[in-house]
């Protein structure tokens, strides 16, 4: 079928603020509080029709842009002025395809924010945001799920110079193979503070839900985990002796490395392994890590082979995702896969995916593509993630917002209540209002297919601030 074609008519910006009920360390922040964008749309088809499409995603700061002169407010301001500088790209583009909004401005998005100083990955932030609350709003037009319109390919994917490594490749045919799965396994996140055991802690939060790694592995039953590392070896041995001391009471558990850039170089991040081999303790936690996820600072991941470390795990990109051939860059460097994120765009992990098909089928890899988080809340911002991943078809993801965030994180009650009620596979009453529900690990997620990207529910406008404009760049 031929894909509809629509034009953006209206953005809608705002804002709101939420707390951690525990502190969360990665790289090079401790995050106790934070804010999340939510991004609504009307767009109009061409024949005529009118609908509503939201998005909703964290402002993070020291994740996009780790530079040190920056204050995390100034972090926020640079996200922000991604979301301004794509909305305002977008309301004069004219009608266009929801692939084509996203690929034919990517290029001249991509160099508007290089022009005031903003790097790649959060031009990839902006995009992604309107891109889905755009393609909500299609769905939604349209009547389909998340999932039957991308194996019809309402959203017009096709060859673009956007991605030229694959012009000859039939995104069509890719999309209508397409099956996601109703059930999800959770890869819990164990961030570099985090209590192993209640000796561990100095107070405890004692709001009814699990705090220390004992404990989360008791309640959810995972099977996956996710572990940071902070870039000191013999800190990181240490701890990962400690976590595995509680992990391998567990069956058959399967975990990853992410080393958030915090090693300087690949020859450092070789060494970390070289001190795992060496260390008894950590065999069966060693036997169990899939694949080493970015070890290296962003600005060298991509120029030097990560030869030495791929022999022993593979190892994947993301923070270095941000250009749109980061993934062809890293192959060339020795990388086996990279990160999913909603936060990244999902015209880029499907192109991601698409290179993953292209390049295993020619008798390279295996190549492929994990799922990770960025603190993502209750409500539309996990749906949509999970959708997305979904539909790639991968098996585990990483969730950690349900964690270090109670339930949907102060929202209205009554919010909360609705997404709970349009959803009651995905939550559950934790006694304290609804709460993410994983059982053995799993979350099920079949309540997402319905019209729009796994959101038909709305947050209330009402109850949010209104996005204040950017204060960027600097003075």
């Amino acid at each position: 079928m031929t894909a509809p074609r629509f034009r953006l008519l209206e953005v809608e910006r705002r804002e709101w603020p939420f707390r951690l009920r525990l502190p969360f360390r990665f790289g090079v922040i401790t995050v106790t509080h934070g804010r999340q964008a939510v991004l609504a749309v009307r767009i109009r088809t061409e024949d005529g029709r009118e609908a509503r499409g939201i998005a909703a995603e964290s402002l993070a700061a020291k994740w996009f842009d780790k530079d040190s002169r920056w204050s995390d407010a100034q972090n926020e301001d640079q996200l922000r002025r991604s979301l301004e500088l794509a909305s305002e790209a977008s309301l004069a583009a004219g009608l266009n395809t929801a692939f084509g909004h996203f690929a034919d401005s990517w290029a001249a998005h991509e160099a508007a924010c290089a022009g005031e100083g903003l790097n790649p990955l959060i031009a990839a932030y902006g995009r992604a945001l309107l891109d889905r609350a755009m393609l909500d709003g299609l769905l939604k037009a349209q009547g389909a799920s998340f999932f039957a319109g991308m194996r019809a390919n309402l959203g017009g994917m096709a060859p673009h110079a956007v991605a030229a490594d694959l012009g000859a490749f039939d995104f069509s045919a890719m999309l209508a193979t397409m099956r996601p799965a109703r059930s999800i396994q959770a890869r819990h996140t164990v961030g570099l503070v985090d209590p192993i055991t209640t000796a561990d802690q100095v107070e405890r939060v004692n709001d009814g839900l699990p705090e220390t790694l004992e404990e989360v592995a008791e309640t959810y039953g995972h099977r996956f985990w996710k572990l940071k590392v902070g870039g000191n070896i013999e800190a990181d041995v240490d701890r990962l002796c400690r976590i595995a001391a509680v992990l391998d009471r567990r069956p058959g558990y399967r975990a990853t490395l992410d080393g958030n850039e915090q090693y300087e170089d690949a020859e450092g991040a070789a060494a970390l392994w070289r001190a795992m081999e060496a260390e008894t303790r950590l065999d069966r936690l060693r036997e169990a890590i899939l694949f080493v996820e970015q070890p290296v600072k962003r600005a060298r991941a991509l120029s030097v082979p990560m030869t030495a470390l791929a022999a022993s795990r593979p190892v994947i990109v993301d923070e270095s995702d941000g250009p749109m051939d980061a993934f062809v860059q890293a192959r060339a460097m020795g990388y086996a896969g990279v990160s999913s994120k909603a936060c990244k765009g999902v015209w880029r992990s499907l192109v991601n995916h698409a290179r993953c098909r292209a390049w295993n089928g020619g008798g390279e890899g295996p190549f492929f593509m994990s799922a990770e988080d960025l603190t993502t809340l209750a409500g539309v911002c996990v749906q949509q993630d999970l959708a997305l991943v979904a539909l790639l078809g991968i098996g585990h993801v990483e969730r950690n917002g349900h964690h270090f965030v109670a339930g949907f994180g102060g929202r209205p009650a009554a919010e909360a209540s609705r997404f709970a009620q349009a959803h009651p596979d995905l939550y559950e009453d934790s006694g304290r209002g609804p709460h993410l529900r994983i059982r053995d690990g799993a979350l099920e997620i079949g309540s997402l297919e319905a019209p729009g990207l796994g959101a038909g529910v709305e947050p209330d406008p009402a109850t949010m601030e209104a996005m204040p404009r950017a204060a960027w760049p600097p003075v």
